[in-house]
């Protein structure tokens, strides 16, 4: 049974992906906010989009210094990740005071967070207001992962070592086990019709009668000398 569902709710629907910790530097200060409306825009050129309401401190720190870098953490940041979205990094210095320790960035000033298993670094290549956010296209200048969490996709074989994802509200979760897809067959996962079984019986009965014509020369010679 379905149940409604609020139309400010359906974003929900949409969650489950990799939550990732946005950080960003400006004038000797750095910033960092988890953000769920994360997506990839482009393969060519590489660009990816991230929203963030004009009312974060998030906002004002890339819009001015046009870059950012996505960092994709771990389950061992869950509780880090959770409280970062809880307080403003207009009031405290959210790195100093959560003590995460980070490293320089190969293309950007924004620092990367140590425990994450991927890192993507972003110029602002346009900044798009969709409703009560702005969509930051940024294009990828660098980005890197653990050797142990990605080989061209996640490997998803070590919990340690798989990406967090945000469900909404305080939930998270990690990727299961790995599947490999392959293309249905037309009729497969379709049950026939009687008509459709109908018809394979007689065409099944018609490929053995003309078998068995084919085969007319293997019939005892009695019956060969009769017909």
């Amino acid at each position: 049974m379905r149940r409604p569902i609020a139309e400010t709710d359906a974003r929900r629907l949409l969650s489950g992906g990799p939550v990732t910790l946005v950080t960003s530097s400006w004038h000797g200060k750095q910033n960092v906010m988890p953000a769920a409306f994360v997506t990839a825009l482009s393969f060519d050129p590489p660009l990816v989009g991230v929203a963030i309401s004009p009312t974060r401190h998030s906002y004002d720190m890339i819009r001015y210094s046009e870059q950012f870098a996505l960092n994709i953490p771990s389950r061992r940041l869950l509780h880090h990740v959770q409280y970062l979205g809880s307080v403003s990094g207009a009031d405290v210095d959210k790195l100093e005071l959560t003590r995460l320790p980070t490293f320089k960035a190969t293309r950007v000033e924004a620092p990367l967070i140590e425990g994450c298993v991927g890192y993507v670094e972003c110029g602002v290549e346009d900044a798009l207001r969709t409703g009560d956010h702005v969509l930051f296209v940024g294009q990828v200048l660098a980005a890197s992962a653990d050797a142990e969490a990605f080989d061209g996709t996640w490997l998803v074989e070590d919990d340690d070592e798989k990406p967090l994802h945000y469900l909404g509200v305080n939930r998270y979760a990690l990727l299961g086990p790995k599947m490999e897809a392959r293309i249905p067959q037309p009729e497969e996962g379709r049950e026939k019709s009687p008509e459709e079984a109908f018809e394979e019986q007689m065409e099944a009965a018609r490929e053995e009668e003309e078998k068995r014509r084919e085969g007319g020369e293997k019939r005892p010679p009695e019956e060969r000398e009769s017909s």
